[in-house]
């Protein structure tokens, strides 16, 4: 690795295999006693665009957080014609004339709202990937749940892994990968609960499938057994998402907004006999 390498990642902690991968395609050159660094070149994003409205919840030249409504994918599985959240985000930027291809950092089920958050640069994917890697990356959850969930459930650990007799299910299993969450009783309801979740991992439907195992489904889930009285896909949202800044180091904080039908269907809940 060259002197001037090891002091850009030194002086500004840059991703080290960024810089070398930049180097390599003459990014980085010394002209005289300044580094010019052509750190972003122009690039065309993968995902066709498509020219709909998404919603932007914070944008800066490295980062983009979007509202990922229920019922639309993050990425095309390549079989339905809808347009998936990625193409949405595509068309963003084609729709301004710019040449920018960002890519998301984490994804949410189908059918789960909330903050989706894209790296608009190679750096900003590489740092951002590695804060996912080491826990760094938080994200906040409301759900609608079945039943009472007692005050004292504040920490659910129990190893996720996939079901052997269902090949769209997980469940906990002892040879499972960790997955902890944490719960917080938001209120309750005659017979359903409104619980506000913080993941510490990343398993794929680790709330769906953590509390289904405690015996309080998520309503609309039938995969895992929710009541499908009052929806036909999970209630859950991403409230929060919180991030450090690729660039910066400093924290972001994004929000996203509960959807609007919770409304009428908290207020059927809680007088529900």
């Amino acid at each position: 690795m060259s002197a001037a390498l090891l002091w850009l990642e030194e002086e500004y902690g840059l991703n080290r295999k960024w810089l070398a991968s930049l180097e390599a395609a003459g990014g980085i050159k010394l002209a005289g006693d300044r580094l010019r660094i052509h750190g972003f070149p122009p690039k065309i994003s993968q995902y066709p665009p498509a020219l709909e409205p998404v919603e932007v919840l914070y944008e800066d030249d490295y980062c983009l957080v979007v509202h990922k409504p229920q019922g639309i994918k993050v990425h095309s599985d390549g079989v339905s014609r809808e347009p998936a959240l990625s193409n949405l985000v595509s068309g963003l930027y084609s729709g301004r004339g710019e040449l920018v291809a960002p890519e998301h950092v984490h994804r949410l089920d189908e059918h789960t709202s909330g903050p989706v958050l894209y790296a608009k640069n190679e750096l900003a994917r590489r740092q951002l990937e590695t804060a996912m890697e080491e826990k760094r990356i938080g994200r906040i959850y409301v759900a609608l749940v079945d039943g009472i969930v007692p005050a004292s459930l504040r920490l659910i650990d129990e190893p996720i892994g996939r079901d052997r007799h269902h090949a769209s299910r997980r469940r906990v299993s002892p040879t499972g990968k960790k997955a902890v969450t944490r719960v917080e009783l938001v209120e309750t309801h005659p017979a359903s609960s409104l619980v506000r979740l913080t993941l510490e991992t990343g398993r794929t439907h680790q709330i769906r499938v953590h509390m289904s195992y405690m015996g309080h489904p998520l309503l609309g889930d039938a995969l895992y057994g929710g009541s499908l009285r009052y929806l036909k896909h999970q209630a859950l949202h991403g409230e929060s998402l919180s991030f450090p800044h690729p660039m910066t180091g400093e924290l972001v904080v994004v929000s996203d907004p509960w959807p609007a039908a919770w409304e009428g269907i908290l207020a059927k809940l809680r007088s529900a006999e």
